[in-house]
């Protein structure tokens, strides 16, 4: 049984180790992550805000170029009490994930679990199993090394010594989509392939050492307890200075090339994974090799056999799952967990686009909103689009029912120099969502007199944005000051709010 705060930590390792283990080489980047004004008739707050400026006077001095659209209303009446261009559509980013996890919530259940299995067909006799192994994905976005080295354990406990037949593994579950985003770099972890089956976040581990005058490389599939090398992904290192990485399906494997010039004495990184079946099946092999069961290369089957259950690993429940993927901004997860809320729903999605699609029209007829539209679960793709006031009334609504809130993470306020400044009168939970040239926040902030609020900022340059080359999206010049900005703008717009409606 998993504990709350044994979950979190693991989330905590698990979801932030491989950001502290990326290191690109010097030269590889690497992610960092006109309207009317409407005033509420909030009475005196009303005037306070009034007092402190109108706020499209307030908005001009953030000298932030591009499109900026926010609103806030008080949870208990829902009272929209101030808004600039509230009905103005922008892309989300990641705040999208909080329709993700509401969406989650109403389709699967807080307690929904996810199941990796390992199945038979045939007869087991004497420690052989005359017939095939099955390594059957049950869409769990949070299967690692660990879980499958357990998986092995169990299955040689269940009696299997011998496989006489074929290995075979199965993602037919979810879609298998190559990459989150296609207008990514094809390098970037944050924007790997989805499918059935997931292992490490569908990423895997690039190290590089200097030896004599080349370099030795590794590919692996680790955690902190174990490191088996894999065979799926493939690293050579290139004589040149640019491209840093190119990237290749090559004869059934992840191809990959990285530039001399940009590795320097050593590093890691983790790189995303295209062919996640092949992956997790690659790494089973290992785990079950571990335990003196050899097992013939995986073959991917499209449809599950009639087959005996051996093991199996369920994740934590989803309400853990969806805190650890709020906290932590984790693009697969929301994909993963997202496709599998409209299967549920008895629409199976066709890819990313048909499942957020479906998520649209859920949350149009749950909570009565239209200026929703959004082409995935993550927030990732720039395509989607949400007005603040429609999402403000998504956020009011689930504030009521005791949803949403409690799965978002504390967001810090801090001062001009950008410290975080300890005991703040004002306290707020959000979803922050960054991509370049784009900025939003959503949630709640709780004022000094204890008043609860809802709101949303969004802010994006879009033709800033599309002047980016495909190259370039990890660091493209002026995103960073952009969003710097962008944020500080969010800081100055919830001290805002928190003094003129804090009575």
């Amino acid at each position: 049984m998993f504990s709350r705060r044994f979950f979190l930590s693991a989330a905590a390792a698990a979801l932030a180790a491989p950001a502290a283990l990326a290191n690109a080489p010097k030269t590889s980047l690497r992610p960092q992550a006109r309207a009317s004004v409407g005033l509420g008739s909030g009475g005196a707050a009303a005037s306070r805000a009034s007092a402190a400026g109108s706020l499209e006077t307030f908005l001009a001095r953030s000298d932030l170029s591009g499109r900026v659209a926010c609103a806030v209303a008080e949870v208990t009446s829902g009272k929209e009490l101030e808004s600039h261009a509230g009905e103005e559509e922008l892309p989300p980013a990641s705040v999208a994930k909080a329709l993700t996890a509401l969406y989650a919530l109403d389709s699967l259940g807080a307690d929904y679990r996810f199941t990796t299995q390992i199945l038979s067909t045939g007869t087991l006799s004497g420690g052989v199993l005359k017939g095939d192994l099955i390594l059957a994905g049950g869409g769990d976005p949070m299967l690692n090394t660990d879980h499958l080295a357990q998986l092995a354990a169990a299955l040689k406990k269940a009696g299997v010594r011998e496989v006489r037949g074929g290995f075979m593994v199965w993602d037919g579950g979810l879609p298998r989509i190559s990459t989150i985003d296609a207008d990514q770099p094809d390098h970037v972890g944050y924007s790997p392939a989805v499918a059935g089956i997931a292992l490490n976040f569908n990423r895997v581990h690039f190290e590089w050492k200097r030896a004599g005058k080349s370099w030795s490389v590794a590919m692996d599939a680790r955690t902190t307890k174990y490191r088996p090398e894999v065979s799926m992904a493939r690293m050579k290192v290139a004589n040149r200075a640019l491209p840093v990485y190119t990237y290749a399906d090559r004869n059934g494997k992840d191809s990959w090339t990285v530039a001399s010039q940009a590795l320097g004495k050593g590093g890691s990184r983790w790189l995303p994974v295209r062919r996640p079946a092949d992956y997790a099946a690659d790494v089973f092999r290992t785990m079950a090799r571990a335990h003196g069961i050899k097992l013939k290369a995986a073959k991917r089957v499209s449809s599950l056999p009639t087959a005996t259950l051996l093991a199996q690993h369920h994740s934590p429940p989803l309400d853990l799952m969806l805190k650890a993927m709020l906290k932590y901004s984790n693009n697969l997860m929301a994909e993963m967990i997202g496709m599998t809320a409209t299967a549920k729903r008895g629409k199976r999605p066709r890819g990313l686009k048909d499942s957020a699609a479906e998520m649209s029209r859920w949350v149009r007829a749950k909570y009565g909103v239209s200026a929703i539209h959004m082409v995935d679960h993550s927030g990732l793709g720039e395509a989607s689009r949400v007005a603040p006031n429609a999402l403000l009334k998504v956020l009011v609504t689930a504030y009521k029912a005791g949803r949403l809130k409690p799965l978002l993470k504390s967001f810090p306020m801090r001062d001009g120099n950008g410290r975080i400044v300890k005991n703040h009168p004002i306290r707020v939970t959000a979803k922050t969502g960054t991509l370049n040239f784009v900025s939003g926040l959503g949630g709640f902030l709780a004022t000094s007199s204890g008043t609860v609020l809802a709101f949303v900022i969004f802010a994006a340059d879009t033709k800033a944005r599309a002047r980016i080359s495909r190259a370039e999206r990890e660091r493209p010049a002026g995103a960073r000051s952009w969003n710097k900005r962008a944020k500080r703008l969010q800081q100055q717009l919830i001290e805002r709010w928190g003094q003129s409606y804090g009575t």
